[in-house]
């Protein structure tokens, strides 16, 4: 079956950009348009996407709000939100992974990463490459407030391995490099990626490098 995808900028230009390219392949359908956070809300419960192709900066309602209640507890269906930003990495992109965002894509990205991303997403993957979330959170995680209680530090409930890999998964390193790294298979670091994820109650490695950071395991700017 084909991805189901609702695109949600307020510009009518972009979105018209955006459908053209993914209306070109034979596995995605474009379901719908918003242009702004409110109408994306009703759009989701309407359509029931699989992805949302989410702007930040938007009338109305903004791509951080919108995020929060599409991926929060209350959802309303099982869509996963891929975040848009500008070359220079929106400041509130960090807030959109912490609300629950399945990554991010740089507006002047090629088609054919746009159309990667929308699959991979899709799939219940993280989204983009780890060493371009590692810059973002490098530049932004140590400035933005959460608007929210710190979050728990639970840590205690890894072993000692699984912290090592929390911390490389943070810094950016493929499963590949990780198991380079600790001279471990890939499978062995896939099991342990998913122990961390199910422990700490997070749902994909963005979201496991924003913990990272948040509960102080790594810091802005760290060497790897």
């Amino acid at each position: 079956m084909a991805v189901r995808v609702l695109l949600v900028d307020d510009q009518p230009l972009l979105r018209t950009g955006f459908r053209m390219i993914l209306e070109a392949e034979s596995d995605i359908a474009v379901v719908g348009e918003a242009g702004d956070g409110l109408q994306a809300l009703d759009q989701v419960r309407a359509l029931q996407p699989d992805v949302v192709l989410m702007d930040i900066r938007m009338p109305r309602m903004d791509g951080v709000e919108a995020t929060r209640r599409i991926t929060g507890p209350a959802k309303d269906g099982p869509a996963k939100v891929l975040v848009l930003t500008t070359f220079d990495l929106d400041e509130y992109v960090v807030e959109a992974l912490r609300a629950g965002a399945s990554g991010f894509l740089l507006k002047d990205a090629p088609a054919g990463e746009l159309v990667q991303a929308i699959r991979v997403v899709a799939e219940g993957e993280a989204m983009l490459a780890p060493s371009i979330t590692r810059r973002l959170l490098d530049k932004y995680a140590g400035k933005l407030p959460s608007g929210e209680e710190p979050a728990p530090n639970t840590l205690h409930q890894l072993t000692e391995r699984e912290v090592e890999v929390l911390k490389l998964v943070a810094r950016g390193l493929s499963n590949a490099e990780i198991a380079a790294d600790l001279f471990v298979s890939e499978t062995t670091v896939k099991t342990h990626v998913g122990h961390v994820l199910t422990k700490l109650g997070l749902r994909d490695r963005v979201q496991a490098a924003v913990y990272a950071y948040e509960s102080g395991l790594v810091h802005p700017g760290a060497s790897q």
